[in-house]
């Protein structure tokens, strides 16, 4: 496949995007919205689609909503994927007992099987994005899986302390200080240093991924009413303030805090092009609201991309043919459109001429 690539790079042809695609947990909908999201054949105009997964489930899984149009070619290596076809990896042979609607140990084994192959064809260029579908948080700890989730777990791969969940539904965009935690713990985790990175990603993420040149965040409250000026908590006043001076003072344009309550429901948010929320349901409750079927979860601030649907697993609907593969199909566009948008940024940004000695004495740039 890399030869081909080539040969479509020297006759200027863009070529279509790898997608690895994690299968997610066996007993969810995950299997059921990538087969219903690959069924359309333009899909593989602009990308070549590889499921680490096995035949079996694949063939389990489209036989129970008896759909009719998928296909896909078995292949031993994304080395061996095929340009206009669904690909997938067939990483175990052994015959499965499904339990549909549960979350079991087996269900997180391979979930964590499928995820931990397509990370490392992730890593070493195999693939040029990853796309995960749902897992179970509670199915994967029974596995033996130590993170509260795929943002956690990516980010410990890329040797990060952190990154950045963002939400994408078409100009919406939700960003999280904190995620997968406690209530009880978010206030003690929101410092300014933390929420000035936050919102450094964010800006940063929105000028990479997004094409965006001069990103303004509203960045929210804590409390209810944003605190009200101290009636009804501290942190606005004595955290969230100062770090939203503090990331002005680096050049973001961020702007707040303001009350979570009725943001989404006023013409402010048309105002920005992102929104920086504290903690986990604060932004994606309203984000859900707003765009259940097509939002997407994007890690942003990771050396590679990946995004998911912006659902779960939905044990209470598996095998009914009822799932909407409408987030997976967003998610598979959306990774394509940050990967080309990192490239268009790689070589708007790149410095083909290095400075010279005396350039950089001077303090000048190549702009001046």
């Amino acid at each position: 496949m890399e030869k081909e690539r080539e040969k479509e790079k020297e006759t200027g042809r863009e070529f279509p995007v790898r997608v690895g695609i994690s299968i997610g947990d066996i007993n969810g909908i995950g299997p059921e919205v990538v087969i219903k999201a690959l069924s359309d054949n333009r899909l593989l105009l602009d990308c070549t689609p590889v499921i680490y997964a096995s035949n079996k489930v694949l063939a389990y899984h489209k036989k129970l909503i008896e759909n009719q149009d998928f296909s896909y070619q078995s292949c031993k290596s994304a080395d061996d994927a095929v340009h206009k076809k669904v690909n997938v990896i067939n990483l175990w042979d052994e015959e499965i007992k499904f339990e549909l609607g549960q979350p079991t140990q087996l269900g997180g084994k391979y979930a964590f099987k499928s995820l931990e192959a397509a990370t490392q064809d992730l890593a070493s260029g195999k693939i040029d994005v990853l796309v995960t579908a749902p897992i179970s948080k509670e199915a994967m700890a029974l596995s033996g899986f130590q993170f509260p989730g795929h943002t956690e777990y990516l980010a410990n791969l890329a040797g990060q302390e952190d990154a950045l969940m963002l939400m994408v539904a078409d100009d919406l965009r939700v960003a999280l200080v904190t995620t997968h935690v406690a209530i009880k713990e978010v206030s003690s985790m929101l410092t300014k240093e933390r929420i000035v990175a936050k919102i450094a990603e964010l800006d940063k993420s929105l000028r990479r991924d997004f094409g965006i040149q001069k990103p303004k965040i509203a960045v929210f409250g804590l409390n209810p009413h944003a605190g009200e000026n101290g009636k009804m908590g501290s942190e606005e006043n004595d955290i969230i303030v100062p770090a939203i001076r503090q990331a002005n003072s680096k050049g973001h344009l961020a702007f707040g805090p303001y009350p979570a309550d009725g943001f989404f429901g006023s013409n402010a948010r048309n105002q920005f092009d992102a929104v920086l929320a504290m903690y986990h349901d604060q932004g994606l409750a309203a984000f859900k609201a707003l765009a259940f079927e097509d939002g997407v979860n994007f890690t942003a601030g990771l050396p590679v991309v990946r995004t998911s649907p912006d659902h779960g697993t939905a044990f209470d609907i598996v095998g009914q043919n009822k799932a909407s593969e409408s987030s997976m199909r967003s998610a598979i566009y959306l990774a394509m459109d940050i990967y080309r948008n990192n490239l268009v940024h790689k070589e708007i940004f790149a410095n083909p001429l290095p400075f010279t000695p005396e350039e950089k004495k001077k303090g000048r740039h190549r702009d001046d």
